[in-house]
């Protein structure tokens, strides 16, 4: 075979005299395809912080038994990994346009992985708590990194079905972090919580070099520094003001302290924005009609969504007396029935469009949310199990719209800007939603414990319903052809 011929042409036939070569080029590969190891990475990525995020709270008692402070001050440890996020996430994207996000992201894993083996070897609350803030220093640029490269390696034909993968798979984090942390604690030591991220993280930096692109700008403009404290102080005061709500005790003024203070920042900062080139937080994407509503409807529906998590698991241990075990797997239906749901979205926002699936999916969310009011201490747990599922079900087709949404009408080169935006708003109105849940609760108990947390459990759902409900009206400010083209629709 000549040396200069590749090995596909040196086999073909040749054409008689006369004849034109027919020339079969084979069919390219599709962008999923072309980048399976990139979103697997970014998949890893997600399960890593979203199993952070939620395997602490089993563990609280062990982890202040060992550190010798009472369970309600190990808040701050919990709270810290959040407040972190929320800060540092505006920051991404500059430090992508600037140092590329193969860099970015590397140390993002390496940070978190450092933070998390601190956190495992902590031998005070003190130490615990400044090792989760630098693990929130690198899970504040895996989510937004993740999304931002997908937005740009993957075709928009093929982007739903990608972010489906990838948040199904972080959707198990969060659904075994609860199951994986008690019994961590029970059955051998709460420090491997932590320490089981060390090889998770190591093999991510080694998939980090394979698979991820590198992504950044010739020419980067300065950084806004002043914009990013204005962002993170107005960030920081919401956060405090929703965990010392939702911490109880009447601190109202403090309540009231912060929640002024976070509007005076956050005024301050729209006025910044709109007098510098390149703020940290472009408020002009606001203008885009898919950006806002996606980050209006984010806030509405997670403020009535976030805190049944945790409502659900303390009706079925405090008020049903299930053990903690059986809580947790109580989430499992929950997972499985979001990801049954997720492989279908695609194919209904082709057919739906984003403007009915998210109007009439969070009306059906509102109502599920609403139903489990009707649970008592006598329900069977195959109820409780198929009502878990069907809710979870439509949560996810609920989670994949609203945050692939953002990027539907938007330039790709807006896409870091927006991916930041997203994460931010999200992990404020998780806060938010938490803290909601846990003063209805406060509040509709009166003090009492055992008696009334069912009669309140079966109030709070009715009123996080309501809630959840408005975030629809905000859905309907789309317009009515928001379809895919057609071009680039594809099928489950």
């Amino acid at each position: 075979m000549p040396e200069n011929i590749p090995a596909t042409e040196a086999n073909l036939p040749v054409p008689p005299p006369g004849e034109a070569a027919v020339v079969v080029t084979p069919p390219a590969a599709s962008s999923r395809e072309r980048f399976r190891g990139l979103i697997w990475l970014v998949a890893a990525a997600f399960f890593m912080q979203a199993l952070d995020s939620t395997i602490v709270n089993t563990a609280v008692p062990a982890m202040a038994d060992a550190l010798n402070v009472t369970p309600l001050g190990m808040r701050t440890a919990l709270t810290s990994y959040v407040l972190t996020l929320a800060i540092f996430i505006p920051a991404s994207p500059w430090l992508c346009d600037r140092f590329g996000t193969r860099r970015i992201f590397a140390a993002a894993i390496a940070t978190f992985t450092v933070g998390s083996l601190l956190c495992g070897i902590a031998q005070s609350l003190p130490q615990l708590v400044a090792s989760r803030v630098l693990q929130g220093l690198g899970g504040a640029a895996l989510m937004p990194v993740g999304r931002y490269v997908l937005v740009r390696s993957i075709d928009k034909r093929d982007f739903v079905r990608a972010m489906s993968t990838v948040a199904t798979v972080g959707l198990l984090g969060s659904v075994l972090g609860p199951l994986l942390g008690g019994a961590l604690a029970q059955f051998t030591s709460w420090r491997l919580i932590f320490l089981i991220n060390v090889p998770v993280g190591l093999v991510g930096l080694w998939m980090n070099r394979r698979s991820m692109p590198d992504y950044r700008l010739d020419d980067v403009h300065a950084f806004d520094f002043v914009g990013f404290l204005l962002f993170a102080a107005a960030s920081a005061m919401l956060l405090t003001a929703s965990e010392v709500a939702s911490g109880g005790g009447g601190q109202w003024l403090w309540i009231a302290i912060y929640g002024v203070l976070a509007v005076v920042f956050g005024c301050i900062y729209v006025w910044h924005s709109r007098h510098t080139d390149h703020p940290v937080a472009d408020l002009n994407l606001l203008r885009v009609r898919s950006v806002w509503v996606s980050l209006a409807g984010n806030l509405f529906t997670r403020l009535g969504v976030s805190g049944m998590f945790l409502l659900l698991v303390l009706f079925l241990q405090v008020g049903c007396g299930w053990s903690p075990l059986m809580a947790g797997l109580m989430m499992v239906p929950q997972a499985l029935g979001s990801i049954t749901a997720k492989w279908g979205i695609n194919r209904l926002i082709n057919r739906l469009g984003y403007r009915r699936l998210l109007f009439n999916n969070t009306l059906i969310v509102a109502v599920l949310l609403a139903s489990f009011a009707l649970l008592g201490q006598g329900s069977p747990m195959w109820l409780i199990a198929l009502m878990v599922y069907v809710y979870g079900g439509f949560m996810g087709m609920q989670y994949t719209a609203m945050n692939t949404l953002i990027y539907n009408d938007l330039d790709v080169k807006y896409a870091s800007q927006a991916s930041s935006m997203a994460s931010t708003a999200q992990y404020l109105s998780m806060s938010f939603g938490i803290a909601l849940a846990s003063l209805l609760m406060e509040a509709l108990l009166q003090g009492h414990a055992h008696e009334a947390y069912i009669p309140a459990f079966r109030w709070t759902v009715l009123l996080l319903g309501v809630v959840t409900a408005t975030a629809s009206w905000v859905f309907s400010r789309l317009q009515k052809d928001d379809r895919p083209s057609r071009a680039t629709r594809t099928t489950d």
